[in-house]
């Protein structure tokens, strides 16, 4: 009886483990990435970079549609260092995007 039950158990949480491997794949919304002209980033994106990053060059610009909501990837660069600035789509600042290359650093803190 104790086999019985204890395969019972075991099939019951594959059961588990397999449906709730299968929901959080379904949720997962992909991002669409648009590169943009740097020209073309408004105004008050460009002020805050001329404000709160001085002697930083931009040097790309990308906007990033992911579950309807619409966001700037700024990639500012200044001597060896390299900062992904992310704006709402009205411009204001919301972060800095975490670098994937640990040689990078954070310089400047909002």
């Amino acid at each position: 009886m104790k086999k019985v039950l204890f395969i019972l158990v075991l099939m019951m949480s594959v059961l588990v483990i397999n449906a709730q491997t299968t929901k959080t794949t379904e949720t997962k919304a992909k991002s669409i990435h648009t590169t943009i002209k740097v020209g073309d980033l408004s105004k008050a994106i460009t002020d805050n970079i001329a404000k709160d990053y001085t002697g930083f060059t931009i040097k790309e610009a990308t906007s990033v549609t992911k579950n309807g909501i619409m966001t700037y990837h700024v990639v500012v660069v200044k001597d060896a260092t390299t900062e992904t600035l992310v704006y709402d789509k009205d411009g204001k600042f919301v972060k800095i995007h975490a670098s994937k290359d640990v040689t990078q650093h954070s310089s400047k803190k909002k």
